[in-house]
């Protein structure tokens, strides 16, 4: 005979779980995210946008249109957004490079590279080898300090 949990087993279990650390930082950084995206958005449209529309006239690129036999490709649309997407990119970059700067936020390096001399895996600004234990130089640009990590203190 299957038995089922109770409901009361089911509620714990789900109070654990929605509790848990990652849970818990995983709603902070889409409810944060969310608000920047906004933060963003709105600097690129109402001032990045406007001032170029100020500087060059306003741009309505929609009427951009090729006609090709009965049907019509609407390039102006895609063009906007493209504008639209390079001035959000352009405005990210230059936050991230701001808050890195002045310290703020953690802009650790991500990925993979081969240990030279056990050939497995590690990240990239290891210091040491997980694998093997062998000593790695550090190749991330703006961590100084890495190498000094090598050496006891």
């Amino acid at each position: 005979m299957v038995r089922y949990p109770t409901v009361k087993k089911l509620l714990q279990e789900f109070k654990a779980f929605a509790a848990g650390g990652n849970m818990v930082d995983l709603a902070i950084g889409v409810i944060l995210g969310i608000a920047f995206g906004k933060v963003v958005d709105s600097l690129a449209n109402d001032v990045i946008g406007n001032f170029i529309a100020a500087v060059f006239g306003a741009p309505n690129l929609d009427g951009w249109v090729v006609h090709l036999r009965h049907g019509s490709i609407s390039i102006g649309t895609f063009a906007g957004s493209l504008l639209n997407f390079l001035i959000i990119a352009s405005v990210l970059f230059l936050v991230v490079k701001m808050l890195k700067r002045i310290g703020i936020g953690n802009f650790r390096a991500q990925g993979q590279r081969e240990c030279p001399y056990c050939r497995e895996f590690v990240s990239v600004d290891a210091v040491r080898c997980k694998h093997c234990t062998s000593d790695l130089k550090a190749v991330i640009d703006g961590d100084e300090g890495a190498d000094e990590r090598l050496t006891p203190a």
